[in-house]
């Protein structure tokens, strides 16, 4: 259990907050190969216990269109009937709208019509006056980004949500959106074998302008940390620090100062796995064969 003799975990910017350097990506936890409920509260508890203070979901993060909600609804469970001793006033539960999920395919629904029934939606299941984070899931290439970002901004003026991001987004997609309202977070793909956000420039944008980056998928994502693994390097790497290799790729991550690796978990002892990489310290050689295993990949 967390208690006063674990150290905190240190905290990162996400706007006018201050958020755990390690979130808890959820999608796991409802999409397929999930856990029972069981299991998931018992992560969902277990990352409270740990520190962590930011936990990442989405209406669409379900199996199809008639199980919409379930991890919003999971995680007002796990808040619910959670005993332990983290202060539940600190966490902050990030949601998007956007997307679907029609017969289990993702699609994309950017319409401001859509929107604000995604929002209400979300809001009711987690049983919030607000949403303190509320991000457009994904770009539909349908819709103006304008219109969606409108439709969020007009959100945020009722008070139905008190932030906003983006996720899934381009700077030039990015810098458009902050010409309407102000964007707190953006929340794409990062990790060791997938990093086009240090070449395209929009971890540079974030972090000039005071924006928190998000990185889901910070150990390759649901069934692609198996490739990872495969790397003799990077086990040689975890070996040599004493820890996993999933733990250095979040190290790694944690070296930009802007951003907030959400790894997910289906399991505890992932989420207790993941809260100890900011103790890992990767030093020049562990930095040159990260950068080996990229340009070998």
């Amino acid at each position: 259990m967390w208690s006063s003799a674990h150290l905190p975990l240190p905290q990162r910017k996400l706007g006018d907050l201050e958020v755990s350097c390690i979130g808890l990506g959820a999608m796991p936890l409802s999409i397929s190969g999930r856990p029972d409920r069981s299991q998931a509260l018992q992560v969902l508890h277990a990352a409270l216990d740990a520190g962590v203070t930011l936990i990442d979901t989405a209406d669409a993060y379900c199996i199809d269109q008639n199980d919409m909600g379930h991890n919003e609804s999971l995680i007002t469970e796990a808040l619910e009937t959670y005993k332990g001793q983290a202060d539940l006033s600190r966490v902050v539960i990030a949601t998007k709208g956007g997307c679907t999920r029609l017969q289990g395919d993702w699609g994309a629904d950017g319409r401001p019509e859509h929107l604000e029934q995604a929002c209400a939606r979300s809001k009711a299941l987690l049983k919030v006056e607000s949403i303190a984070l509320y991000q457009l899931h994904c770009v539909d290439p349908q819709v103006p980004l304008e219109s969606s970002v409108e439709a969020l901004a007009k959100l945020k003026q009722q008070g139905l949500v008190r932030r906003i991001g983006l996720s899934n987004v381009s700077v030039r997609q990015l810098e458009a959106a902050r010409k309407i309202t102000e964007i707190v977070s953006v929340q794409n793909r990062f990790n060791i074998l997938e990093r086009e956000d240090l070449d395209n420039g929009i971890i540079d944008y974030c972090h000039s302008h005071g924006i928190a980056y998000i990185a889901h998928s910070p150990v390759g994502g649901h069934l692609g940390h198996a490739r990872l693994r495969k790397h003799f390097a990077l086990r040689q790497l975890a070996a040599k620090n004493m820890c996993t290799p999933e733990e250095i790729c979040l190290a790694w991550c944690l070296l930009s100062p802007n951003i907030i690796p959400i790894p997910g978990a289906s399991r505890t002892s992932s989420i207790l796995s993941s809260v100890k990489a900011p103790d890992v310290e990767l030093d020049l050689h562990d930095l040159k064969a990260i950068a080996e295993i990229y340009e070998e990949s």
